[in-house]
């Protein structure tokens, strides 16, 4: 995914509230070998491209003075109760150094679990993402959790997890991300009240 820069000068408070007046976004780029950068952006560009998932776990190509910069989004600060972007942390990233970052789990296959096909079973996600070291090249959006084999009171654990070439996971391999829960009184109560 791409989005547009430009270099900003002015620096300081006053600086960036006039930006946001005139529909900008104050950002800085940091990391790798060079300085910090301060950059802004067009902000419905970049409210748009920020409710995207993928642009939260992607390598992002940064367009600055007609050149491509491989950044990952790393903060984003919103205001209290508007729907205003008000300032865009991004990270450089070389392609040969590895980066820590998260990405989403795309749970599939949920409902042709015994546990939710014969036990009645709701199936609850603990966890959404899990933290991924990788080089730029191997990250991937996102990671599937396959829970086609999920019995009733069973959970898929971090351990569990299949991941692509060249990518480890961060955390407790005991930490549970999915599980399966039997409604109180199981599947039978349930459909009993049903036909009540």
């Amino acid at each position: 995914m791409q989005f547009n820069a430009t270099k900003r000068s002015v620096q300081g408070s006053s600086a960036s509230r006039r930006l946001r007046h005139a529909g900008r976004v104050p950002a800085i780029v940091y990391g790798g070998t060079e300085q910090p950068l301060n950059i802004e952006l067009d902000h419905n560009e970049i409210y748009h491209a920020l409710r995207k998932e993928a642009f939260h776990a992607s390598i992002l190509s940064m367009q600055l003075d007609g050149k491509s910069h491989s950044v990952l989004l790393r903060a984003v600060q919103w205001h209290a109760y508007k729907p205003q972007v008000l300032h865009v942390d991004f990270q450089r990233v070389l392609a040969n150094e590895v980066i820590t970052t998260k990405v989403p789990l795309n749970f599939i296959n949920g409902d042709l679990s015994p546990a939710v096909k014969l036990g009645g079973a709701m199936i609850s996600h603990v966890v959404t993402e899990v933290e991924v070291k990788s080089l730029p090249a191997d990250l991937p959006a996102s990671i599937d959790v396959d829970l086609s084999a999920l019995q009733d009171g069973e959970s898929v654990h971090l351990s569990a997890l299949v991941l692509p070439k060249g990518v480890t996971v961060q955390g407790d391999a005991a930490q549970v991300i999915a599980t399966a829960i039997v409604p109180a009184g199981g599947a039978a109560a349930s459909e009993g009240e049903a036909e009540a």
